[in-house]
């Protein structure tokens, strides 16, 4: 079952949100359930976490990049799809690590490949955790949520959007718990290929602005890798 959100206030476009999505649940045999929400607010006091929002900027109240910045606080996990008529919020889209920035009208084609990211980060996410112990905490951070991990100064670091974590063990050990949306890109790092946004020559950059090194062996693999995840996962 993939539960989605539309944020959207302008009727019409709801209802054309929602049956592009009842269209692509249909298409892709996929089970689900889609529920409108005319403001931010409304969102917000929803009790149920949704998988996929598809969330509009110019809202009443707070706007949706505003509303998206509290789903994050609150510790949901949503993946966030951006449906406007407003170009100036994309860097600000995804430094919160949003799938995709359409700009209204929107193309059947878009939409699906923008869904295909969101359903398939909202399924593996949902499905796969990392248990972090730092001191007496111990801390669950879903697969989705890590950008980088690293050894620096003989201590092991897991670096997320919000924060980064502390933990005992070595990197091999932690790698053998992570899936194959990680990749072993240096002797000391780990990252998340699908928060790569830029690889300039022995670095790459991540969203947030982080930077991991690439040692010069791997350097042809990972250029692969991050062709195919900007094909959508295809070798």
């Amino acid at each position: 079952m993939v539960t989605i959100a539309i944020c959207e206030d302008e009727p019409r476009f709801a209802e054309e949100l929602r049956e592009k999505t009842d269209r692509y649940l249909t298409e892709r045999g996929l089970e689900g359930r889609v529920r409108i929400f005319e403001d931010g607010e409304q969102l917000l006091n929803f009790r149920q976490n949704m998988d996929v929002v598809l969330m509009d900027i110019r809202l009443p109240g707070r706007n949706g990049m505003k509303v998206a910045e509290e789903l994050r606080a609150g510790g949901s996990l949503c993946e966030i799809i951006f449906i406007t008529s407003f170009r100036e919020y994309v860097f600000q889209a995804f430094d919160m690590d949003a799938v995709h920035y359409l700009i209204k009208p929107v193309s059947n084609e878009k939409f699906c490949s923008a869904m295909d990211r969101a359903v398939k980060r909202a399924v593996r996410g949902r499905e796969k955790t990392l248990l972090v112990t730092e001191g007496d905490r111990t801390v669950r951070l879903f697969l989705r949520e890590i950008i980088y991990c690293e050894v620096f100064d003989h201590r092991l670091f897991v670096h997320t959007m919000s924060r980064q974590y502390q933990m005992s063990g070595t990197l091999d050990s932690l790698e053998e718990k992570l899936d194959d949306r990680f990749f072993r890109c240096h002797r000391s790092y780990l990252v998340n290929m699908e928060f790569v946004v830029d690889k300039a020559g022995g670095e790459a950059v991540v969203e947030g602005g982080g930077r991991v090194l690439i040692s010069r062996r791997k350097q042809q693999e990972f250029t692969k890798r991050l062709l195919q995840v900007c094909r959508g996962g295809d070798s």
